[in-house]
């Protein structure tokens, strides 16, 4: 994770920075680094830049919350690129597209990738972040609204609104990954009980 940078190469100390998805292997942006901050990726887990036309450092998702949480860093062959691999809290472009290039981020597992957002804004996300003012609210409160958005459902179940009862089934399924993590569990915990239930009818007789 300590990649050997050659900064020399450029009279500015600048590198390329690729940023690709962890998970999807898409290619999220393209940003330049020098060596500060390279140092505070390494540091803080966070993909921090530098801005050629601000002068500066700055992070990405520093005002959206929308960050890029470091999985992986290598450099290329000449020493004179960074590959950084990243779990992105959000839209990555600030036209809020998921990448730099107007394509979708998808990934077939996407209740798994929705658990590592709910679970990745819960520390560090913004303080305007729902996620986060969820979990600031306490379990009895989260718990709460589980109750709610399953109340809603079964309103809408009466009805014959397919997409408003498709949003509400995605309420409740959002609210109850929340509480599953608040809990400390995980979905795939709940499957695995599913499927020791559905072994062991299988072993009983009719």
């Amino acid at each position: 994770m300590n990649p050997t940078i050659d900064f020399s190469k450029d009279r500015d100390g600048l590198v390329p920075a690729i940023i690709q998805d962890h998970l999807t292997g898409k290619v999220l942006m393209l940003g330049y680094m020098n060596e500060e901050s390279l140092s505070r990726t390494l540091e803080e887990g966070k993909v921090t830049f530098y801005s050629r036309s601000r002068k500066r450092l700055w992070t990405k998702g520093e005002e959206s919350g929308h960050f890029l949480l470091v999985k992986e860093v290598s450099a290329d062959c000449d020493g004179d690129a960074l590959l950084i691999k990243a779990q992105p809290l959000g839209p990555v472009c600030h036209t809020g597209a998921d990448t730099c290039w107007n394509e979708q981020n998808l990934r077939e597992d996407f209740l798994g990738y929705l658990e590592e957002v709910i679970a990745s804004r819960r520390k560090s996300g913004s303080p305007n972040s729902y996620i986060r003012q969820l979990f600031a609210s306490g379990i009895n409160k989260i718990a709460q609204k589980v109750g709610e958005e399953a109340i809603e459902l079964i309103i809408e179940s009466k009805d014959q609104d397919e997409r408003l009862f498709l949003s509400e089934s995605a309420d409740l399924l959002f609210h109850y990954l929340v509480l599953l993590n608040a809990k400390g569990y995980n979905l795939q915990e709940v499957i695995d009980v599913l499927r020791e239930r559905h072994a062991a009818s299988k072993t009983v007789k009719p």
